[in-house]
Parts: C-alpha cells; sequence; structure tokens
C-alpha cells in the first residue's frame, strides 16, 4: 500500500479544537447534544484515517493497520465497534464534568478496561540522551489507536484541567467539548467561527424581530 492511498482531504475530518486528544476523539460525532448525532466513525478505514489526522497513529502505522484490516475484516470490525463504545463513554463522561453532573460509574469501566491494555502496552525507551514513551505492538493491534486516547483521556480526569471542561452552547445542539482556557472561564463555543458566528445571526434575527433571547 503506498503511502498516497492514506491523502484524504482535512476538511473532510472533524476540527481539532477540543484541547486534547480525548476530547477530539469524543467529538467524532457532530450534532451530539441533538437527538439526531451524526455519526462519522462509520468505518475501520475512517477510524485510521481520523487516528493519522489527529497524530494518534504515524503515516507508517496507519498504512499497516490498513492492511492488518483488509486481511481480518471481522476483526477491524470489532475494534470499530468498541472504539465507538470507548468514545460514547468518553462523551458522556466529560459531558457530565462539563454540566458539573455525577459521572456513571459504567462508563469509567469502559475507561479503565482500555486504559488497562494500554498501560501494559506502555514502554520507557532510549532515544540518544534521553528517554521517551513507546507504546509497543502498535502496528499488530487493530485497536492501537485507543491505546494513547485512554492515556489522554485518564490524564484530563486526573488533573486539574478536568474543571475546565466546557460544551458548545449551540442551540441546534452541537454538542462538542473543549478544554476552556480563558481567564474566567467564559468560553461558550467550539469554535467561534462556526457555532459562535451561528448564534450571533440567531440573536441578531430575533433582536431585530422582537423575539425573546431566552
Amino acid at each position: 500500500m503506498e503511502t498516497a492511498e492514506l491523502t484524504f482531504t482535512s476538511t473532510r475530518m472533524p476540527k481539532l479544537i477540543g484541547g486534547a486528544p480525548c476530547l477530539d476523539f469524543a467529538n467524532t460525532a457532530d450534532w451530539h447534544a441533538s437527538e439526531n448525532p451524526l455519526e462519522r466513525l462509520t468505518t475501520y478505514t475512517g477510524l485510521v484515517y481520523w487516528s493519522w489526522h489527529a497524530g494518534i497513529l504515524s503515516p507508517v502505522t496507519a498504512q499497516r493497520l490498513l492492511a492488518k484490516a483488509a486481511k481480518r475484516p471481522r476483526e477491524a470490525e470489532a475494534a470499530l465497534d468498541r472504539a465507538v463504545r470507548l468514545r460514547d463513554a468518553l462523551y458522556r463522561i466529560f459531558r457530565a464534568l462539563a454540566h458539573e453532573e455525577g459521572v456513571d460509574e459504567e462508563e469509567l469501566s469502559v475507561l479503565n478496561a482500555v486504559l488497562g491494555e494500554a498501560m501494559a502496552r506502555l514502554r520507557v525507551v532510549r532515544q540518544g540522551d534521553e528517554f521517551t514513551w513507546e507504546w509497543e505492538g502498535m502496528e499488530g493491534s487493530h485497536e492501537a489507536m485507543l491505546w494513547p486516547l485512554a492515556r489522554s483521556a485518564a490524564e484530563l480526569l486526573t488533573s486539574e484541567d478536568h474543571h475546565r471542561l466546557g460544551q458548545c452552547a449551540d442551540e441546534r445542539g452541537c454538542g462538542w467539548l473543549f478544554l476552556d482556557m480563558s481567564k474566567n472561564h467564559s468560553r461558550r463555543w467550539c469554535d467561534m467561527e462556526d457555532c459562535g458566528n451561528r448564534a450571533k445571526a440567531m440573536r441578531h434575527y430575533r433582536r431585530e424581530r422582537g423575539i425573546p433571547l431566552g
């Protein structure tokens, strides 16, 4: 498989605006807070492409996982199912924290199951005079992209930054999650150029017509 086969248009991928890989992963369903979320992770290939887009997988690892998936499609499909379960659990965990609600233990169990497998794969390796973390066997597992995502989620949950979680206030139900690093924790939109401008336009429309802003 040639590298060119992995070329894609980045605009077709969800924007990486969450502030942490686990939040960007949670945002891989559009309109998540609406009654009809739009699923973006519909194929294993799409999961690999997104993981490359997000910097979770290197091009070489992505190529090899796609080649492996072509030979073992059932295992790849099972990995996709698990990825979506993890994504949905992370979304519910972080959404609850963003709204200062309780976190369901079952959602944490989903995360911890992947996290336990992930940490068993983590190694300290030497790179010249320095040491760094490395994942062992990423090219051999269809679920390799889930390991760094589970670690990212665990690091966010155990840091003070989990108090800065926010969710897009778009009235149509965008639902995207983000780290609110503004000084007064005043960020309301996932993206000012997108949901923020749409909300401003809607407020203007209501003011012009005397409709209560709510």
